[in-house]
């Protein structure tokens, strides 16, 4: 009787363990998520209501790097919609302390403190931006803050709309990491 004790004890340890330490990897250092809709494409691939044989990416969140330094122009972050459960997926265009702008012919310009307007040089966007939104006027980043665009800047709620909105750095919850699902685009994001 001792040594089934014993044994149901150890057991009910070491599931205890695995319950720790999965929580503590989820909750530090990554996580899975699933890419939905298409403001990301063709970096990322989300479900789709009109294709059902479209396969969303599956991606892991690094969510350990982002303690020891910052986000960078590029990233590809994950962050929630406002305080919901919504997840969104965008990438930094805009730094801390910068000013953003996107002309009438989706131009992006940026504007460090003290300098010139620089036409921000990067080939990410599907297609050219038709609707700046709220950056057709300067809009200044605070100490904290991160300007994010979808790839798809046609089809992607960003931070050209009120609703979006400049992305607090207390708000990112990690770095989109590795495609794990499907197997035929498994492999690292490109980032910079």
């Amino acid at each position: 009787m001792r040594k089934v004790l014993r044994e149901i004890f150890n057991t009910a340890l070491y599931l205890l363990m695995i319950v720790i330490v999965t929580y503590l990897i989820v909750t530090y250092v990554g996580q899975r998520t699933v890419v939905n809709g298409a403001s990301m494409e063709p970096t990322l691939i989300g479900a789709s209501e009109t294709d059902p044989d479209q396969v969303a990416d599956n991606l892991i969140v690094d969510k350990l790097s982002y303690r020891f330094r910052d986000p960078e122009r590029f990233d590809i972050i994950v962050f929630p919609f406002h305080g919901t459960d919504v997840i969104y997926i965008k990438r930094i265009i805009g730094l801390p302390g910068e000013t953003i702008r996107i002309s009438e012919d989706g131009i992006i310009y940026i504007k460090q403190a003290g300098a010139d307007w620089e036409v921000l040089e990067e080939g990410y966007g599907k297609e050219v931006i038709q609707n700046p939104g709220r950056a057709i006027e300067p809009i200044t980043l605070g100490e904290d803050e991160y300007f994010v665009l979808g790839d798809n800047r046609n089809n992607s709620a960003d931070s050209r709309t009120q609703a979006v909105g400049n992305i607090h750095r207390d708000e990112i919850i990690g770095k989109a990491w590795i495609r794990i699902w499907p197997f035929s685009r498994f492999g690292v994001l490109e980032h910079q």
